[in-house]
């Protein structure tokens, strides 16, 4: 007589050596190949200075400078555009590097903290950071001057802020101490020289 329950669970265990075996087979399978990614070609004029790269598209402009095109002094902070380490000027207005596509600047002028001056000639406001004592360990400091250079030319344009008492006036705005404050407030110092640096950007406002 044939058992009927030897042969049941002969088939069930069947199926679950077969999924075992399966599974064995995807753990011992040859890792597939990465997906290509076609390279985009960009141009920039970086500190004066034309440069041509083959880039992936996911590239961020920060990765850009500091990977291809060996510009340290720009910072990588938090990656995520909340610090401001990464700050450059881009076509005169500052932009957090890390959150910008470098293929999206096609043709644009980026001007890093090594364009803006250099030790034997300082920009005003690297001059007055100096000055004023306004960095510590300087991690933030490229990113904190390149703000500063691009905010007081939005000042200087007209640009009203959420603290501008009446948007309605014309000109320059006026930089008080309150204005700076929430113009900078997207450059953050873990050593907290906000102080001295408030004040390095009211001397360079008022010369």
């Amino acid at each position: 007589m044939i058992d009927t329950g030897v042969i049941t669970t002969g088939l069930a265990a069947s199926h679950y050596l077969d999924a075992a075996d399966q599974a064995a087979h995807v753990r011992t399978a040859e890792p597939t190949a990465a997906v290509s990614t076609r390279l985009v070609h960009a141009r920039f004029l970086v500190n004066g200075e034309a440069h041509e790269l083959d880039l992936d598209p996911r590239v961020t402009l920060l990765d850009a400078l500091r990977e291809h095109l060996r510009m340290t002094g720009t910072k990588k902070g938090c990656d995520r555009g909340q610090c401001g380490a990464c700050t450059v000027l881009v076509n005169g207005r500052r932009v957090n590097s890390c959150l910008s596509l470098a293929i999206s600047h096609d043709g644009d002028e980026v001007i890093t903290i090594e364009g803006l001056g250099a030790p034997e000639a300082m920009h005003p406001v690297q001059r007055a950071f100096v000055q004023h004592d306004a960095y510590q360990c300087g991690y933030c400091t490229p990113g904190q001057v390149c703000s500063a250079v691009g905010m007081l030319a939005e000042a200087h344009a007209g640009a009203a802020s959420a603290v501008t008492p009446d948007v309605r006036v014309r000109g320059p705005a006026q930089l008080t101490d309150d204005e700076i404050r929430e113009r900078m407030s997207g450059n953050l110092c873990r050593c907290g020289a906000y102080v001295n640096i408030v004040g390095a950007i009211r001397s360079v406002a008022r010369s």
